[in-house]
């Protein structure tokens, strides 16, 4: 059986601090000082100050983009029919892939402002991002949301969700932890620390977006599609859909950067 988790973390005063704001602010305290440390590898590509000056316009892109992504992607009509619903964001419906293209924004106009190499100091944020995907999969799971498709009851982790029915399912929102959280960081980490991987502007930056395909695409197979989407033909999912470009894009930016020569400075 799942476990009785109370989705409120504590509460101060009158407001309730939920697991799943809690992830979101844990995610950007622990991303930050990584972050810092990555963008003072050589080649340097942004100052301490101005990656907490991003900060702020990397919170407003996954919050509006994701938002935005969810209404657009796998709500559309819904939200059509009572656009005042958009707002009601305590009653959640977040997209990574929406939450993604807000990010890129982001780090496009803050690198035009600030006048750094877009793909360099991508390259050295996206590598701190899985931390997030991570903390955000456990917060689903301890809300009960976003459960898996039917397993076998012989399977030892299989669970029974309050909201899925009398019927054991994958908990998927592990299986998202561990590979586009835990084991997608480990990856990234490892190749930020090669100088020959930072040297090739736009390599992290596609390995991300093409290690996160994968692994989103991977554990699409145990998820449970959004009941108001279901299957698409062929049997794929939403999520498999949107990470078809993405996967495209990780690949076509990792050959771009192997092609051109090694970079010894970051400025644009």
């Amino acid at each position: 059986m799942f476990p009785d988790f109370d989705p409120v973390a504590f509460h101060v005063g009158p407001l309730a601090v939920r697991w799943y704001a809690l992830a979101y602010m844990v995610s950007f305290i622990i991303a930050l000082p990584i972050a810092k440390r990555l963008n003072r590898l050589s080649p340097e590509v942004a100052t301490k100050e101005q990656v907490d000056d991003f900060l702020f316009y990397a919170i407003l892109g996954v919050l509006l983009g994701g938002r935005l992504g969810y209404v657009l992607f796998y709500r559309p009509m819904d939200y059509l029919s009572h656009p005042l619903e958009i707002f009601k964001t305590w009653d959640g419906g977040m997209s990574f892939h929406g939450g993604a293209l807000g990010v890129i924004l982001a780090l496009a106009y803050f690198s035009w402002k600030n006048r750094l190499s877009f793909l360099a100091f991508a390259d050295r944020i996206v590598p701190v991002v899985p931390i997030g995907l991570g903390l955000g999969r456990c917060a689903n799971f301890v809300n009960g949301e976003l459960w898996g498709r039917p397993a076998s009851p012989d399977l030892p982790w299989a669970m029974i969700f309050p909201t899925g029915g009398p019927i054991p399912r994958h908990p998927s929102e592990l299986y998202e932890a561990l590979t586009e959280g835990v084991l997608l960081l480990s990856v990234m980490l490892f190749a930020a620390s090669r100088p020959a991987a930072r040297e090739r502007f736009g390599f992290l930056s596609g390995l991300f977006l093409f290690g996160y395909a994968c692994a989103r695409s991977f554990c699409e197979f145990f998820r449970q599609p959004d009941a108001n989407i279901g299957f698409l033909s062929g049997g794929t999912t939403m999520g498999q859909l949107l990470c078809i470009p993405m996967a495209l894009a990780g690949m076509g930016l990792m050959v771009y950067a192997m092609r051109r020569p090694a970079q010894v400075s970051a400025h644009v």
